[in-house]
């Protein structure tokens, strides 16, 4: 009968607890949910249960069921939240870009296998372990001057294989490799 009675005091003081879960919550709407809430609520409490204040009791049980739905609103994620997660962009290529660039790779590669021995390990060296010139020339036992003509060789041969056209720089100092 507990449970019973608690509903009966909640329907009696409600306009009271409204106005005070107000004052506590900031919400009149917010208020009258946690009431609604707190009334479905009030079935579980047992017969056992020794309640010396069902005003305070209901009030209090408001305020928890309030602060729970906060928390539980805090956690969710808002409809404008939600559209902004979809519109991100994804950075992965296509399958057609995918498969455009490992049938450029391939390409490369049997350009490369073309090339002589020297320039086909300068060029790899270069552009794939980024060694610098110097540690090319010292490893080969070359000069520079030989591991930079190796490299534009094989620059040309690739370019040419793979169809593209090489452009000349304009002025300034040449980038060392």
């Amino acid at each position: 009968m507990t449970a019973n009675r608690l509903r009966l005091q909640l329907v009696e003081n409600y306009d009271g607890l409204v106005r005070r879960l107000t004052r506590r919550l900031g919400s009149s709407e917010f208020a009258r949910e946690a009431l609604h809430e707190t009334f479905v609520k009030l079935d579980r409490v047992c017969e056992a249960t020794e309640i010396r204040s069902p005003a305070d009791y209901i009030f209090r049980t408001a305020i928890n069921v309030a602060n729970d739905q906060r928390r539980a609103s805090n956690a969710r994620v808002s409809a404008s939240e939600i559209d902004t997660l979809l519109d991100i962009a994804d950075d992965r290529p296509d399958p057609a870009a995918e498969a455009e660039a490992r049938s450029d790779v391939k390409a490369l590669m049997a350009a490369m296998e073309r090339l002589p021995s020297r320039p086909r390990d300068v060029f790899y060296r270069v552009v794939v372990a980024g060694c610098s010139s110097k540690e090319i020339a010292e490893s080969l036992g070359v000069t520079t001057r030989t591991v930079e003509s190796d490299f534009r060789l094989a620059l040309m041969h690739c370019a040419d294989h793979l169809g593209q056209v090489l452009r000349k720089r304009s002025g300034g100092p040449r980038l060392r490799l």
